[in-house]
């Protein structure tokens, strides 16, 4: 199978899917179990990382740890701001949630 391009992905499920922003929003879809797939920035706070990793886990929900920073992220996903977490509540059109397969 062909490699999947994630950043590719990852802003098409922004742009046909549901997507949210920030570690405190991702926390609660982990929490109310709408979260798909959980995608941290490689530089988001050491804390927020484990923090989400654990609730996720828990949850039965794959996180993909993106291998750029909150600013790449948040430049993928067309947004003026940087992105250290983000949840796929539906991918809409993408293949995002086979990333990290």
């Amino acid at each position: 199978m062909a490699k999947i391009d994630s950043a590719k992905e990852i802003r098409r499920s922004v742009d046909t899917g549901k997507v949210i922003f920030g570690t405190k929003e991702t926390e609660q879809s982990i929490k109310n179990g709408s979260a798909k797939l959980i995608i941290i920035a490689n530089n988001a706070p050491r804390l927020s990382k484990e923090k989400l990793a654990s609730f996720a886990e828990m949850a039965k929900i794959t996180v993909f740890d993106f291998a750029g920073t909150g600013l790449e992220l948040g430049s993928i996903c067309g947004k003026p701001f940087t992105v250290s977490a983000m949840a796929i509540l539906d991918p809409g059109k993408s293949k995002v949630l086979e990333i990290s397969k």
